[in-house]
């Protein structure tokens, strides 16, 4: 099937339409990838950036969720896409999108780490697209702001290290250092994530991929080198390894959304730790199986059980730090005034 073809077949199949992007809002779409992570990025004179693109297989279902909402967001490319570490449910979408809209540059965090079998399967797939011309490459640099001109992505993380000097703001000493135990150093590809700061005016969120505890630490600990977010992207679909008080805690978020499955990622332990973050709204793609009572009233979830998924979340950022975000499940939009 052709690609435009594809894509006016793929817009019948969204559930009820996000708000207009307006001209001036940063617009950041929390797609559904049960368990991976997909987040796309819009600027007002469209710009995009994807975050990676959950996993292969299933009938491309991640690949198609994300083009549906591209195509929402009146996006018939995808400028760059960060891959924060090689595993599949964060790259194994990559050859499916790639069939489905055209990507400019994939940007990661250099050689292969982790030698799990799907982690060399997809590895070597993504660098076989890469050699073929599908897509051009960059490594990210730890301290770089990629080439964008309506936001600024800086990267603080990337192939196991970690910004060195706080970014303009930040510096504080970290009193939740103290309630976060050290912790073995990751020998996954967790610890090698891709991490950004990306700030729009003075809205700003971080994304750290799926970053553990202990290089968490590294980026937090004895100072605060980030600073305050309005929004948070819940590291690790909010999984134990992941999410300590030295991090969640530390950047006062006003929300945090969690990539999470229904029986992937939201750990009873990490739902707490972000329940104890003071004036801090959770936002959840779905209802944790293991979190019980500690997940997330049902109006700021977007896909409840035994029900149709597939529901995205987004966020539309104003210059001045106040931001909306709307859940088509309930077709409700929450707004967050600037502080």
């Amino acid at each position: 099937m052709k690609l435009a073809a594809m894509m006016v077949c793929l817009g019948t199949m969204l559930a009820p339409l996000a708000p207009a992007q307006s001209p001036k809002s940063l617009d950041i779409y929390f797609v559904d990838v049960e368990g991976g992570q997909a987040t796309l990025f819009v600027t007002p004179n469209h710009e995009s950036l994807l975050i990676d693109t959950g996993w292969g297989g299933h009938d491309s279902r991640d690949a198609k969720r994300i083009v549906e909402v591209a195509k929402l967001a009146g996006l018939s490319k995808i400028d760059d896409v960060i891959i924060t570490h090689f595993h599949d449910d964060h790259i194994g979408g990559v050859k499916n999108l790639l069939s489905l809209i055209p990507v400019g540059t994939f940007i990661d965090h250099g050689a292969l780490y982790e030698h799990c079998r799907t982690c060399v399967s997809g590895f070597d797939e993504y660098m076989k697209l890469i050699a073929e011309g599908k897509a051009r490459r960059k490594i990210a640099a730890v301290g770089e702001v990629l080439p964008f001109k309506g936001m600024q992505v800086r990267v603080v993380s990337a192939d196991g290290k970690v910004i060195s000097k706080p970014l303009s703001g930040a510096g504080q000493i970290n009193p939740f250092c103290a309630k976060s135990e050290a912790r073995p150093h990751d020998e996954t590809e967790n610890g090698k994530s891709v991490g950004t700061v990306i700030s729009f005016g003075k809205f700003r969120t971080s994304d750290l991929g799926d970053l553990t505890w202990d290089m968490e630490r590294e980026l937090m600990c004895p100072v605060n080198r980030i600073g305050k977010v309005s929004l948070l992207v819940v590291s690790h679909h909010g999984w134990y390894q992941s999410s300590s008080p030295a991090y969640v805690a530390a950047v006062q978020p006003q929300i945090a959304v969690m990539d999470n499955g229904t029986k992937k990622g939201g750990s009873l332990a990490t739902l707490k730790t972000l329940n104890d973050v003071k004036e801090m709204d959770l936002w959840q793609l779905h209802r944790s199986a293991e979190g019980g009572k500690a997940n997330t009233a049902d109006a700021r979830i977007a896909n409840l059980d035994g029900g149709k998924d597939g529901y995205y979340l987004k966020v539309s950022a104003h210059r001045d730090g106040a931001f909306d975000i709307f859940n088509p499940r309930t077709s409700k939009t929450v707004h967050y005034p600037a502080r």
